[in-house]
This record gives C-alpha cells, sequence and structure tokens, in this order.
C-alpha cells in the first residue's frame, strides 16, 4: 500500500496501479472494516478502482492514526475473509434502434453481427467496482475485449437515463439524463439512481450484473412496473 496526503484533512490509500478483481476485493474489504470501527473523525469513504480516499476531521483523528488501522485491517485480509461469490442483479435491456442508436457502429467496428454483439454483452457477470461520475453511475468489469468500441467522436449533449453503452473497453449504464460520448447499444427501464427510494441506488460496489435482453414488448411492461414501483430485479448469489 501507499498512503498519500489529499491536503489536511483526507488520505488517500493505493492498494496497487491496476484494475484487478483481486486488488479491489481488499479495498472493499477495508473498506468494510473502517466502515464497521466508526472511528472517530473519519468523515466519509469513497472506494475506487484501485485506492481509497478517506476524509476525515484532523482534530479529531490523525492521518498516522488512520494509517495504523488501516494497515492493520490490510494485515488481517486473507481470501477467506470475504463470503465467497456476492449478490448478481439482472438488468433488463433493450438493444438496438431507438434505444441502441449506435450499435450499427459497434457491428461494424467489431465485425460482429446484432445477435452476437448482444449475445457476447449479455454473457458476463460484470463486476460493479465502484460508483462515480455521476450518482449510482457504475464502473463495471469484466466486458469481452472483442467487443471493445472508441467513444463517439463528438459527445451527445443528451443521452437517456438508463442508456447502456461501451467506451473503448467498458460498458456502463448512465443512471440519469446527461450528456455523454459512449457509444448506445440499448437501454434499460430499470431506474438504477432514485432519489424517491429508501436506497437511491440500485447498485453497489461489490455487485455484480448480468445484462438480460428483453423485447420491446417486455421493456414496455418492465418500464410500466417500474415507474408504478412494483418492479423487482432479479438477484441472485453468484457462484465462484
Amino acid at each position: 500500500m501507499r498512503f498519500l496526503p489529499a491536503g489536511d484533512s483526507a488520505l488517500v490509500v493505493e492498494f496497487g496501479n491496476e484494475i484487478s478483481e483481486a486488488i479491489n476485493r481488499k479495498i472493499r474489504f477495508v473498506t468494510g472494516a473502517l466502515d464497521r470501527a466508526k472511528l472517530a473523525g473519519v468523515l466519509d469513504l469513497t472506494p475506487t478502482y484501485r485506492s481509497i480516499l478517506v476524509n476525515f476531521d484532523a482534530l479529531r483523528v490523525s492521518a498516522s492514526g488512520i494509517r495504523d488501522f488501516v494497515t492493520k485491517a490490510f494485515n488481517s485480509y486473507s481470501e477467506s475473509s470475504e463470503a465467497s461469490g456476492g449478490e448478481v442483479i439482472e438488468i433488463p435491456v433493450l438493444y438496438g434502434g431507438e434505444a441502441g442508436p449506435d450499435l450499427d457502429f459497434i457491428c461494424g467496428h467489431t465485425k460482429l453481427d446484432k445477435e452476437e454483439v448482444i449475445r457476447r454483452h449479455s454473457s458476463v457477470e460484470y463486476l460493479v467496482y465502484m460508483l462515480g461520475f455521476t450518482p449510482g453511475f457504475a464502473y463495471l468489469g469484466g466486458m469481452p475485449k472483442e467487443l471493445a468500441t472508441p467513444r463517439l467522436a463528438k459527445p451527445r449533449a443528451v443521452i437517456p437515463a438508463g442508456s447502456v453503452g461501451i467506451a473503448a473497453a467498458q460498458t456502463g449504464i448512465y443512471p440519469v439524463e446527461s450528456p455523454g460520448g459512449w457509444q448506445l447499444l440499448g437501454r434499460t427501464p430499470l431506474k438504477v439512481f432514485n432519489y424517491e427510494r429508501a436506497e437511491p441506488f440500485l447498485l453497489s460496489a461489490g455487485d455484480y450484473l448480468k445484462f438480460v435482453p428483453v423485447s420491446e414488448k417486455e421493456y414496455a411492461a418492465l418500464e410500466k412496473a417500474e415507474n408504478e414501483g412494483t418492479c423487482r430485479p432479479k438477484r441472485y448469489r453468484k457462484t465462484e
């Protein structure tokens, strides 16, 4: 690990220099240990792909105190520290058409037909490494390399909430309407972020998600249920 000061009231803890499930498991373990400890003066924890940002009140806790706790927690980590697997949330997606206006471009770039792009994109259980960019935006790992597609040359000013896109070697869901430059291949009717819910974020770091292709009719029914608050995404435990 490396400890880097971020001003006089924040500390960055780096666990490595790559995007790795093994590194991310350690980050989630240490973040959980910090959260459960309720250390006086620790104000906020922000886990990322390979680090944790710890914001603290310097009048109540020192950076060295945080370093000592994190080091002890890190040294107690083992592969058996966590339960095997994790929760997988199924995300229904209507691919192509108005919902996925860039699917044809993705097909042309990857030299795969639509059915194969959809099959490969929906065949993976993607790890949620972290949330950021906009509320509830999940940074995912595990997209098949052959689907990698460059961003749009000119970003769109408005992308509808629920849009599913690809940018280089990553895929993700736009939780809210926003500008963006990802190539859009579909859309989900689920509200990935909804401030009216008791738990506004559908996904959390450490979860897995699986895209599930649906028809226009199924999409419309799910969208209606989501708007009425009766839609319950399918969840199951991931098996290693």
